[in-house]
């Protein structure tokens, strides 16, 4: 039986899996058979051998050793070459995990999003959500593990070794996903879209990492940087040296990502995405823009514009519009408008929810003018409180299994996972003296009030990225 608090999405999931399967008489076929362990695995690891050496560890340097500056074309150029010579399991692995991720991450971006306010402005990355639990689910044993697997959406409780989940199947699947977004048909042709991934592994003093565990997150996160210092005396210098570290590692403006720590603490998961994206055909218009934080508050924000012919569906039942942007030939950008902006809670619980892909086969394609603002996203959230709200508090708790990871008895902090979201024009700033052209029959889309959108890559169907865009940021 799946533990209380298993996410809403990945229930319904498991039972139309399992339904399906009890159709007909067949040999049973596991829902997600590409993601388990297959027999001769099975086989290989219940053979009864002599005992294997203890996995290798190492003590994480000090956070104040010297790191270099991460290079984000090496890391575009790393994930392109890893989908250049994909097959077709490969791909279809990547769909399932596309599946299971865009379950839980509609279900958790409703539990996150119910804390935000309607001023606010967020991002949420069910990609790297998805990533850091099934980490923890590689560096778990049981009962964490089996309580991970079923939260992770894949049923396998009581079922022997062939439907355990094998986590290293599915880091690589996740590493397909984040390649697909970005590839533009081979490493050498101009990169549109950017996507870097960057694990902290913050310990206390003297604590020892297994370096297994460590190399298995190479596969979505391939800097990953395993970092020591005093998390009890001054929690919150602690959190200042966490932030300064990332800031320089990186170079990427993601503010007080991490508050403060607990003082028990003696891990902290944190997860940093960078999404840089560029519109084909857009131009940055001239000035600033009004754009409508409400019906009575207006703020100056730069403005993108574009005519193209882009694929359309208002829902007047709804009083909704979707506008899908292509930003690469595998990508869509899905820009989500309320006809009314009070409605903007309202049309977001209706429109993330396991039924969205279907809902956007109505799209149609037609010509449009699109203004909308130039967006930079940020947000940072820890899944300890998510797993709360979803009742399993305890999931990563003290008392939870992460013997892989390290032998010594390990309290994870909080785990992190920090966004930054940057889209913008590929052209050079319109001519001020010359509108934009919009054509005779070009439909007039201005997103210059609350909006939502969603990145999605089509190969796998995974959604990269959700968020609400209630007050764009000015020109930094």
């Amino acid at each position: 039986m799946a533990p209380a608090g298993l996410s809403l999405g990945a229930a319904i999931l498991c039972l139309l899996a399992w339904a399906g399967l009890a159709a007909g008489d067949r040999v049973y076929v596991h829902p997600f058979h590409l993601l388990v362990y297959s027999k001769s695995n099975c086989d290989q690891l219940e053979k009864p051998s002599v005992e294997t050496p203890p996995d290798p560890t190492f003590t994480p340097v000090p956070i104040q050793t010297k790191s270099s500056a991460v290079d984000e074309e090496a890391l575009w150029e790393q994930l392109v070459r890893a989908t250049e010579k994909l097959e077709a399991e490969d791909r279809l692995r990547a769909s399932e995990v596309g599946l299971l991720l865009n379950f839980m991450g509609f279900h958790m971006y409703k539990t996150l999003s119910e804390t935000w306010s309607v001023a606010s402005g967020a991002v949420f990355s069910p990609v790297a959500l998805f990533s850091t639990l099934t980490s923890f689910y590689v560096g778990a044993l049981d009962p964490t593990a089996s309580r991970l697997q079923a939260f992770l959406g894949v049923p396998g409780e009581g079922q022997g070794c062939t439907s355990r989940l094998d986590g290293h199947k599915v880091l690589s699947s996740l590493q397909t996903i984040q390649g697909l977004l970005v590839a533009q048909g081979g490493a050498s042709s101009q990169a549109r879209l950017l996507l870097s991934t960057v694990v902290g592994l913050f310990t206390a003093p003297g604590l020892h990492l297994k370096q297994p565990f460590v190399q298995s997150l190479s596969s979505f996160a391939p800097i990953t940087l395993p970092r020591s210092l005093d998390l009890s005396t001054d929690p919150n210098l602690a959190a200042e040296k966490i932030n300064r570290f990332m800031q320089s590692v990186t170079g990427w403006n993601m503010g007080r990502a991490l508050t403060a720590v607990s003082p028990d603490s003696t891990l902290l998961f944190n997860a940093y995405v960078h999404f840089q994206g560029k519109m084909k055909g857009f131009s940055l218009l001239p000035g600033l823009k009004e754009f409508w934080v409400d019906n009575t508050t207006s703020v100056s924000v730069p403005m993108l514009s574009g005519t193209g012919i882009f694929h359309f569906w208002s829902d007047s039942q709804n009083n909704l519009s979707v506008t899908r942007v292509p930003l690469s030939a595998n990508t869509y950008l899905l820009l989500i408008q309320p006809h009314h902006t009070p409605d903007l809670r309202k049309v977001e619980a209706l429109t993330f929810q396991h039924n969205f892909l279907t809902r956007m086969k109505n799209l149609s394609p037609r010509a449009i003018h699109l203004t909308m603002p130039q967006l930079t996203l940020k947000a940072s959230y820890d899944l300890q409180d998510l797993l709360a709200q979803a009742k399993l508090p305890t999931l990563l708790g003290a008392e939870a299994n992460l013997s892989k990871i390290s032998d010594a008895n390990l309290r994870v902090g909080k785990v992190l996972n920090s966004v930054l979201f940057e889209l913008k024009a590929d052209g050079e700033q319109a001519p001020e003296s010359v509108p934009q052209p919009a054509g005779p029959e070009a439909l007039e889309v201005t997103l210059n009030s609350p909006f939502l959108l969603a990145v999605l890559e089509r190969s796998s169907g995974a959604l990269h990225f959700l968020g609400r865009v209630s007050r764009p940021l000015s020109a930094e």
